[in-house]
């Protein structure tokens, strides 16, 4: 590292100081020194980073709209919004309200996820009981976690809801589009048309969830590093110097990669909400490649516009949809 250091041109780190907001009152300090930057950001890098959140909901809520997608949907970009702002404000400050912000707004939009997911196709008493249920778990947990005050209990309620919701969807989508496991047997070439094109779709579905799932996964991969190797990180960035030592700021790494892989699973929730309403004609899946971000649209403004790349293209609709 030394050796790289003294090739490479660069700004020393100065030291960490007291800033505009000082003093910590947040349970968690991250790995970024403290105000070396400047005095108005506590964690520059983990801050700014949060702008991709930003971004990817506006993108998001904008889409929705454009495209009438289920509210739901709209309410869980907002959400999105609301998880990067309170990052981004716990991050700037490092004060308790701004972690609470950050941390619960996780939760929320996971419980909201939860419902989405969990209530399709079931009757409206069920949808009732399970949000007030929903509700009160929301509220147990943001009690519970503020009399803790123990980061863990958050991290690990975060990480159970998460998966909760990823396998239920995961069944959904394989039970109800999957040819074979749907309940009537369907004859006659309209039919095998419908099953080629299911089958297409399952296969991009899970391409998507692959690679929002590994991108996901990464960046908690970099966040536990950041965690266990703090003190040979901060050595390192300033061997380096900035802007170099940026890059092995690893909650930065967190903020980038997660918020990509929960844009995606929102995403794919949109596009699976409508398969599952038998709308694969009229919505397609915009994925250019996998350095592009997906984007779910009606398919005649991708016709309007001549470029169906991507694009998952359904003949006729018809799909059956199984009670779960």
């Amino acid at each position: 590292m030394a050796a790289l250091s003294s090739r490479l041109p660069s700004i020393p780190y100065p030291p960490a100081q007291d800033g505009r907001w000082s003093p910590v009152t947040s349970t968690l300090n991250w790995c970024e020194e403290d105000y070396y930057a400047t005095i108005y950001a506590a964690e520059i890098i983990n801050t700014l980073t949060n702008l991709l959140f930003m971004y990817l909901a506006s993108k998001g809520i904008h889409n929705c709209m454009k495209h009438g997608h289920d509210t739901v949907f709209l309410v869980a970009f907002i959400g999105y919004l609301l998880v990067g702002s309170g990052s981004f404000l716990f991050h700037a400050t490092l004060k308790y309200p701004m972690q609470l912000v950050d941390e619960l707004s996780m939760i929320y939009t996971t419980c909201l996820m939860c419902f989405a997911t969990f209530s399709y196709g079931k009757s409206r008493r069920y949808s009732t009981i399970l949000a007030l249920s929903l509700i009160g778990l929301a509220l147990f947990i943001t009690l519970y976690y503020h009399y803790l005050q123990d980061p863990a209990f958050h991290q690990n309620a975060y990480a159970i809801l998460t998966a909760i919701v990823l396998f239920r969807a995961m069944y959904v989508m394989e039970v109800n589009m999957r040819p074979r496991f749907r309940e009537m047997e369907r004859k006659g070439e309209g039919a095998a048309r419908e099953d080629r094109r299911d089958e297409k779709i399952l296969r991009q579905m899970w391409i998507m969830i692959a690679w929002g799932l590994s991108i996901f996964l990464g960046g908690f991969l970099l966040w536990h590093l950041d965690n266990v190797h703090c003190s040979t990180l901060r050595r390192w960035r300033r061997q380096v110097g900035m802007p170099w030592g940026f890059l092995l700021e690893g909650h930065g790494w967190w903020h980038l990669m997660t918020g990509t892989g929960a844009y995606f699973y929102i995403v794919w929730g949109i596009w699976l909400r409508h398969c599952l309403n038998g709308r694969q004609d009229e919505y397609t899946l915009m994925w250019p490649g996998w350095t592009s971000l997906p984007v779910v649209v009606k398919w005649h403004s991708v016709r309007a516009k001549g470029d169906a790349s991507g694009g998952t293209v359904g003949h006729t609709n018809g799909s059956t949809k199984k009670e779960l």
